[in-house]
């Protein structure tokens, strides 16, 4: 038998702790049913069951549904172009969504599916530190595409990373200003210096 404050009462029979609980005010239920003896606890029912719902509406709403987010490449995409799709891309992975790369062929590009698997390959390495393939590159009509999913323990270890760093950077705005600072103590010393003559 537990009391509301969690302290034990030791063991007693149904009636008796029936009896304590009605006293009290509050209800009487059985939490561990498969313990010699069964262990009962001493609580407000209705309480406990409001804070279960509301403990699992805020973990329902802290959870984060994988959405399938898109980007759109060519065989011969640019160096910096593809940069700044891959950082979307990069975004999309942190935030705990797939990417599904599809790389588009255009008229007679769809003979050279080698470029198109190398530019595939490019991506998935720039990526490597944050992402697993989900779905190996594979043609679909003039489309080839592969899906990414981002590998969880690799985003909280950068993330961990970032936040050291950025407390042992120094905060630039609680530093004095040295200009700031000279010229007050040049202030200072004015007024005695016109006193002395």
């Amino acid at each position: 038998m537990v009391d509301v404050d969690g302290s034990q009462l030791g063991v007693m029979t149904p009636f008796d702790a029936m009896q304590r609980a009605q006293e009290r005010g509050l209800d009487l239920v059985e939490v561990a049913p498969n313990a010699n003896p069964p262990v009962c606890r001493i609580m407000d029912y209705g309480k406990y069951k409001y804070e279960l719902k509301k403990k699992a509406a805020a973990s329902k709403q802290k959870a984060h549904a994988a959405i399938l987010k898109e980007v759109k490449l060519r065989p011969r995409t640019d160096e910096h172009d593809l940069d700044f799709k891959l950082k979307n891309a990069r975004r999309f992975l942190i935030e705990g969504d797939k990417v599904k790369v599809t790389l588009m062929f255009r008229g007679r590009e769809i003979v050279h599916t080698e470029l198109g698997r190398e530019q595939l390959d490019k991506v998935k390495e720039m990526l490597a530190d944050i992402a697993a393939v989900e779905n190996p590159p594979r043609m679909e009509g003039r489309f080839l595409s592969m899906i990414l999913v981002p590998n969880r323990e690799a985003i909280a270890r950068l993330e961990r990373q970032r936040a050291s760093q950025a407390a042992e950077e120094p905060d630039e705005d609680n530093q004095p200003d040295v200009a700031t600072a000279a010229g007050a103590e040049t202030a200072a010393e004015t007024p005695a210096d016109a006193g002395e003559s």
